[in-house]
């Protein structure tokens, strides 16, 4: 598990956070358009064989475009920090303030074997999802080093309870790595592990993660 260096190229107040490299997630974009389509088509010939060739043409393709659009949103998708700002562009552009956020929660999603750890930004009625890690196993892919560093800079300097957690968090994680610990001896592995398997999307109470960084030496 390697961490990502600053990226090249890149001006130096904008920093990437795209947790997966870009042919990863067209990849797995395009498994999800497929099986999408799939479903619709088998959806769509039920709904013929009982009411129609048109209404079965209707009903898959209203089974498919939902789907095939959140494909498309998802290759599309991309996630940067300039200054204590994160954004993220997919078909269109949204940013939170990190240091005026409203909200700040630890996001953990369980999808085909796969249990993602993020931070979830809320501010100005808009909502960010930051991947941090994502762990399968034993193993997975975290945020690359200067990632997680410029990350725990931006919320340390909101001075607030939450952003002083999540911040220290960040930290650990960062020490962890420095030790050489393996990856489910590391914090995000270890606090991913607390949500409850069975659910493809969770928060984790504020109080469970304040008690979790608490108890990090």
């Amino acid at each position: 598990m390697s961490p990502d260096d600053k990226p090249a190229g890149k001006p130096a107040d904008k920093l990437v956070l795209d947790l997966l490299d870009k042919a990863t997630v067209r990849k797995r974009a395009r498994m999800v358009a497929i099986g999408g389509i799939m479903v619709a088509l088998a959806f769509g010939a039920i709904v013929g064989l009982i009411g129609g060739r048109w209404p079965g043409v209707i009903a898959g393709a209203i089974v498919a475009v939902p789907v095939i659009l959140l494909a498309m949103s998802e290759a599309r998708r991309t996630v940067w920090l300039e200054g204590t700002t994160v954004h993220v562009r997919a078909f269109g552009t949204r940013k939170v303030d990190l240091a005026t956020a409203d909200g700040l929660d630890l996001l953990v999603t369980d999808l085909r074997g796969a249990r993602t750890v993020g931070l979830f930004v809320r501010g100005d009625k808009k909502a960010i999802n930051i991947a941090l890690s994502m762990y399968a196993g034993t193993g997975g892919r975290e945020l690359g080093i200067y990632q997680l560093r410029r990350l725990a800079d931006a919320l340390a300097a909101r001075g607030d309870t939450p952003g002083l957690v999540f911040s220290e968090l960040l930290v650990a994680q960062l020490r962890a790595e420095a030790q050489g610990l393996a990856a489910a001896d590391r914090p995000l592995y270890r606090l991913g592990s607390l949500a409850p398997a069975g659910r493809m999307a969770q928060k984790l109470h504020p109080d469970a993660v304040s008690k979790f960084v608490t108890s990090l030496d």
